[in-house]
């Protein structure tokens, strides 16, 4: 286990104002908006102040502020945040992040987590952070044989917090954090206290006579809304599920490509109401696709999909979940199932549900998020 530091060379950076310099961007149908993907002259604008007012040393440092280490688990080299907590009593917590995310999500929670007291908390809710990046996502090592699936990603972060000492935890993730994070619940409950998520993948009751028994109007509401999204918005689950490899000589050479595949699903699944810079500032954009860039991990992080496809696991991991569980439902949230559904699969021990806030909670709403995992993991501790 080693010690590691954020150090991007003078030379890439080079190459990226030189790629940036040279876009050539599309055209546009008049008047189509965001309609058909990230607008032509919002992505623009992200290109020129990434050129001329986008600082990463600045952003490398900041994120440099927190402890960054590596470590050989499972014969895959991990990258991981380990944020210890002052407090003797701080329970451990793993946070999984998703796509298109990375650990840079989890930047406005890592200190209120670790250090409650200074954010107006308890000592008492303290946790120890670790915020491990995915297999083949940020600066961790990608799979080099088929097969590495959602389950297995799950697995290793398991074996992360065995490999740190840690006999009992929490974990904590949404999108594809959130079905890793219910696959630890499966694959390690002797030490895993409890899991929090804000995104519950869970289908009907098996068996059920009437799957929507028991399920409210507002819920109802909430399927319609899953139908909607599986019928206009899966377009990029489709391609990365089947031909990730392809898309990913695009993503990896352009750099404003890169930028207009991601920032439309900030615009998209975030609670922003159409104006993407009311949850995120052009840095934060930014930021979290850097950490693509730089580590050139989009055609890697994008063959999770494809691999959890074929493998069958794109849901909830099998069979009823026993740890105690927590739902921390947000507003604009794309998955979001009733929680008869989600009583059915898990043990539900809190559910919460939020008139704001949408798929990327730890950058949109953190003190809602912080305040909810720290409710539930009061009870475990």
């Amino acid at each position: 286990m080693q010690r590691f530091k954020i150090e991007v060379s003078d030379s890439l950076l080079a190459d990226l104002a030189d790629r940036l310099a040279r876009t050539r961007f599309p055209d546009q149908l008049e008047g189509a908006g965001w309609d058909y993907g990230t607008e032509l002259s919002y992505l623009r604008e992200l290109v020129a102040h990434w050129r001329s007012k986008y600082d990463w040393r600045a952003h490398e440092r900041a994120l440099n502020q927190f402890e960054h280490w590596k470590a050989k688990v499972r014969g895959l080299e991990l990258h991981f945040i380990h944020q210890r907590s002052k407090e003797p009593g701080a329970l451990p917590l793993v946070i999984t992040h998703g796509w298109p995310g990375s650990v840079y999500e989890f930047h406005k929670i890592i200190g209120p987590l670790t250090d409650p007291v200074a954010h107006g908390g308890r000592k008492e809710d303290a946790f120890h952070v670790v915020c491990p990046s995915m297999p083949g996502y940020g600066w961790s090592e990608a799979p080099k044989q088929p097969g590495f699936d959602i389950k297995q990603v799950g697995e290793t972060v398991a074996a992360l917090m065995a490999e740190l000492g840690y006999g009992r935890y929490g974990a904590q993730g949404g999108d594809w954090g959130a079905i890793a994070t219910a696959w630890i619940g499966r694959v390690d409950p002797s030490h895993c206290a409890g899991i929090h998520m804000n995104m519950i993948v869970a289908g009907p009751p098996a068996g059920a006579a009437n799957p929507m028994e028991g399920v409210t109007p507002q819920e109802m509401a909430w399927l319609g809304e899953m139908g909607n999204f599986q019928k206009n918005e899966v377009g990029y689950q489709q391609i990365q599920g089947t031909k990730p490899q392809t898309l990913g000589y695009g993503l990896n050479d352009s750099p404003a490509g890169l930028a207009a595949w991601i920032v439309e699903k900030f615009h998209g699944w975030s609670d922003c109401g159409g104006k993407i810079e009311s949850r995120f500032s052009k840095d934060e954009l930014l930021t979290n696709v850097m950490i693509y860039w730089i580590t050139q991990s989009i055609t890697s992080s994008t063959r999770l999909y494809c691999e959890t496809m074929r493998a069958g696991r794109f849901g909830a991991a099998e069979g009823r979940i026993e740890v105690p569980t927590a739902g921390a439902i947000f507003a604009k949230e794309l998955y979001k199932a009733p929680r008869k559904w989600a009583e059915a699969g898990f043990n539900l021990k809190q559910w919460s549900v939020f008139d704001r806030g949408g798929h990327f909670a730890a950058l949109e709403e953190p003190k809602l998020l912080v305040d909810d995992v720290r409710k539930f993991f009061r009870e475990l501790r």
